[in-house]
């Protein structure tokens, strides 16, 4: 469902990812973990299309991302990648509804589509109640939440997630984590996960250990895989 295939990415003389090669399947939790300065975050970027690599191929649902160009590419981050930032990145001047119903939006939907769909997600998140709360009239936990709900509006192949429960304490951490396996479970929802917390990490299917922008080491915990492969 993702392969990346010789991934290389420099800033200046600093080479940050040295040859990447990686595959994800359908359905997958993945953490990728490793010190700062590991390549953690711009390995996503590139996963998540948002930076481009220097070399190598970054094949998502199908479809290789180099062939697009910038406005192909922009849409099919759209339709086909969801984020989750550490920090939620909600729009303060819009209710949890209408940040949900952005990137619906954003892909042409009508306004009454995007509202039907905000609305489903924000159930499966158990925030209906909230839907027309600010975001400073949330909590952290429940600010997440609405990310994650965002993150899924467009039904995406991937969920990418940088740090999602780093600003969070320990109830909401766990409630967090135990979400992405239950929408994984309810969805078949893929997620990639970037997090120096290991008690997520130790859940996860597989653990891609990076140092000095290469894989270190993998550990799978998945006892039936099946590779899907561009």
């Amino acid at each position: 469902m993702i392969q990346l295939e010789g991934i290389t990415k420099s800033f200046g003389n600093l080479q940050v990812l040295q040859g990447i090669d990686l595959k994800i399947d359908k359905g997958e939790v993945v953490s990728i973990v490793g010190p700062s300065g590991a390549g953690k975050t711009t390995l996503l970027q590139i996963m998540g299309t948002l930076d481009r690599p220097d070399s190598g191929k970054v094949c998502i649902d199908g479809v290789q991302t180099a062939q697009l160009k910038e406005r192909e590419l922009s849409a099919f981050r759209n339709r086909r990648i969801g984020f989750v930032f550490q920090f939620h990145q909600l729009l303060p001047e819009f209710t949890a509804l209408e940040n949900v119903m952005i990137p619906a939006l954003i892909g042409g939907r009508n306004r009454q589509e995007a509202q039907t769909a905000a609305l489903e997600m924000l159930s499966l998140m158990g925030l209906t109640e909230r839907s027309s709360h600010k975001p400073n009239e949330l909590s952290g936990g429940e600010k997440q939440r609405v990310a994650v709900a965002r993150a899924l509006i467009n039904r995406p192949a991937v969920v990418l997630a940088d740090e999602p429960s780093g600003s969070l304490d320990t109830r909401n951490k766990e409630e967090l984590h135990q979400l992405f396996f239950d929408l994984r479970d309810r969805l078949g929802q893929t997620f990639v996960i970037v997090t120096h917390d290991e008690s997520l990490a130790t859940l996860t299917d597989r653990t891609i250990h990076l140092k000095d922008g290469a894989v270190e080491a993998e550990e799978s915990r998945m006892l039936n895989s099946h590779p899907q492969y561009c």
